[in-house]
């Protein structure tokens, strides 16, 4: 484990060769330890066919290593040059309307390209070789940003080939995949697996399996495409972790099944771009503007706290005005060292800024960096330095504390409720975050689980929202599991094979829950059904048919929230004060200590710290909790983006 530092991304070919010493000297000065280059430079690297230009990077690392920095060197795959293309005219992806995608741009391979993959393999076998034994280099990265602008999916005849073999490989026989897929409805049954063809360009809907199936194999070709990369940097160098760079709510392919072929997963946090071009309220837009979604960010670093099995980075930290949303605002200031507290609150190894300079040229131009075009320093200059200085002060180590409460999160759920939605907008990842919003508003620390987790040990409250399908592991968990715990809506409502269960939704030994759904009623969105007591369902309400006792109901007397024990079903989707009242009451069930945070304060624990970050716009007045001795950074009068970090009686 290393102490958390500071990074920032870096592009030395954007630049002339008599800047780097200066740009190298003045990263070290503002307290950078690591600088991230190489992800785009193929077209320098390798100019035409077989013409490899090397030195200049090398030139490069020797600089960055003479001022103490370390080099995270990404491969460059995700740009492939324009010969590149010319040599392997079908490695361009082909969107759902049937158009082939065209080079100008970035990210323009099919992920179902063998050919491509080949020449991805062949170019970071060179570089690995080339640049292995560099003395700064630290880690690798692999590629950028896998499936970015919507390129997971394509409908192209490689991906027609490889999704028939995929499907041999998965069912052996036709009849097995006919059975899976009910095929027989419609007289769709195949005699052979070359007849199948991808989920697109239909009169209507593909049936759901099709259509998950196809979400299934292209997650595996994006696991593929890794593990070629990871093969060859880990055979070169074992000794190096080799890194990732994953989105904000990004679905689209697996990240746990891609997680076991990194060492370390990171992230790009834009958190003022992500809330622009995110679904939340107007009135949240206009709140947190300057300031992003206060529980968005921290969402994401425990998920892919848990995505890299512990270990995770910011890969891209926002530093100012991005440029890639509708409009892109300015940070309040001080928001550039309260995003990077707020990761190492959750355990952040790194916070690297992207980028070290604005660049003056090319379709990121208006996005900021910590230096001007003209190299003077922009806003987040003097905030990264402040949060370097203080990281030296605190001290801090080790790694994020275990929550006491802790969230099931599936991508293959989110797949499977976009294939069937049965009420517009109905997600998993939205349940997600609504209940993590609820949890965290109380000052407690949660965790992200996998759903092939076996255990839930440990964990007072475990929340497990509009999950898909049942897999073993979850069912051994929650039927060993002695603490509280939430299912639903939604929850087991289907086979692994999407198809309604025989005992119906959610599935559960009537000894652990006597309830069936019989019926479901999607609600148009302009329409909301009250609840007795406080709150109201909206978008998705279940029928329930149970024995189990009724916490909660709505006006026309339908069940909301029963329980069994200590297992509790929630049939809906809930506005923002039902799912804080269930939240409550769940949280007084199992007892647990909260906190009293002022709204829009956040906090988690770490290292024997309780980290604060005021998301405001104005100042907020915190209370010394008590498990508190005093502050070592900061104090209980917070300003507008402030952080204070208070010391705990005992660690952990």
């Amino acid at each position: 484990m290393i102490n958390p530092t500071l990074g920032v991304c870096y592009y030395p070919e954007h630049w002339p060769e008599d800047v780097w010493e200066q740009d190298a000297a003045r990263m070290a000065e503002v307290g950078i330890a690591y600088v991230r280059i190489g992800e785009f430079a193929w077209s320098r690297f390798e100019p035409t066919a077989g013409d490899l230009q090397f030195d200049w990077i090398i030139r490069a690392m020797d600089v960055l290593g003479r001022h103490g920095l370390k080099v995270v060197f990404g491969t460059p795959t995700a740009t492939p040059p324009r010969w590149i293309v010319d040599k392997h005219p079908d490695m361009l992806a082909v969107d759902a309307q049937g158009r082939q995608k065209g080079f100008g741009s970035r990210r323009h391979y099919d992920f179902s390209h063998l050919g491509y993959r080949d020449e991805a393999a062949r170019i970071t076998r060179l570089l690995a070789d080339a640049l292995g034994d560099h003395p700064a280099l630290a880690a690798w990265q692999t590629d950028n940003e896998y499936g970015c602008h919507g390129t997971t999916y394509s409908y192209s005849p490689a991906a027609r080939v490889g999704f028939q073999r995929w499907l041999a490989e998965k069912y052996g026989t036709i009849d097995a995949l006919n059975t899976a897929w009910g095929n027989v409805f419609w007289s769709m049954e195949y005699n052979r697996f070359d007849q199948v063809e991808l989920p697109n360009l239909l009169v209507c809907e593909a049936t759901p399996p099709h259509d998950l199936d196809f979400r299934r194999y292209a997650s595996d070709q994006v696991a593929a495409f890794n593990r070629v990369q990871y093969d060859i940097l880990k055979a070169r160098r074992p000794d190096l972790p080799v890194i990732h760079n994953f989105m904000s709510r990004y679905t689209e392919f697996d990240h746990y099944d891609l997680a076991e072929t990194i060492d370390i997963a990171s992230w790009d946090s834009y958190p003022l771009g992500h809330l622009a071009v995110s679904a939340e309220p107007e009135e949240v837009k206009r709140q947190y503007m300057r300031q992003g979604d206060p529980d968005n960010a921290a969402f994401h670093h425990d998920l892919y706290r848990t995505v890299g099995h512990g270990r995770w980075w910011i890969m891209e930290q926002q530093p100012g005005p991005v440029n890639w949303a509708q409009f892109n605002p300015d940070p309040l200031p001080g928001m550039a060292r309260l995003w990077a507290w707020e990761a190492f609150a959750h355990g952040a190894e790194v916070v690297s800024y992207f980028r070290w300079r604005q660049a003056p040229f090319g379709q990121e131009q208006m996005h900021a960096g910590l230096l001007r075009p003209d190299s003077e320093p922009a806003p987040a200059y003097h905030e990264a330095s402040q949060v370097a200085q203080e990281l030296k002060s605190v001290g801090l180590s080790g790694t994020a504390n275990k929550g006491r409460v802790a969230i099931v999160f599936d991508y293959q759920s989110e797949w499977a409720w976009e294939v069937q939605p049965q009420a517009k907008g109905f997600s998993h990842s939205a349940h997600v975050r609504a209940l993590y919003a609820a949890f965290r508003r109380h000052g407690l620390d949660i965790d992200i689980l996998s759903p092939d987790t076996k255990s839930f040990e440990g964990y007072a409250i475990v929340a497990i929202p509009a999950l898909f399908a049942w897999n073993d592991a979850l069912r051994t968990a929650i039927a060993e599991f002695e603490g509280h715990l939430l299912i639903g809506p939604r929850s087991g409502s289907k086979t692994q094979d999407f198809a309604i269960p025989a005992k119906l939704a959610p599935d559960l030994p009537s000894n652990q829950l006597d309830l069936k759904v019989i019926r479901i009623d999607s609600l148009d969105p302009s329409l909301e059904i009250e609840v007795r007591g406080s709150g109201a369902i909206h978008h998705w309400r279940e029928r329930i048919e149970t024995k189990a006792n009724v916490v909660i109901e709505d006006v026309e007397g339908w069940p909301v929230l029963v329980n069994q024990g200590k297992l509790y079903y929630l049939g809906g989707s809930g506005s923002k004060a039902l799912v804080h009242r269930v939240v409550d009451h769940l949280i007084a069930e199992a007892g647990i200590d909260t906190l009293s945070l002022p709204a829009g304060v956040r906090c988690r624990t770490r290292d024997g710290v309780r980290i604060y970050v005021n998301y405001n716009a104005g100042p907020a007045v915190l209370t010394l909790a008590s498990d508190e001795t005093g502050y070592v950074l900061g104090a209980a009068e917070l300003p507008p983006a402030g952080v204070a970090i208070a010391r705990l009686a005992t660690a952990g």
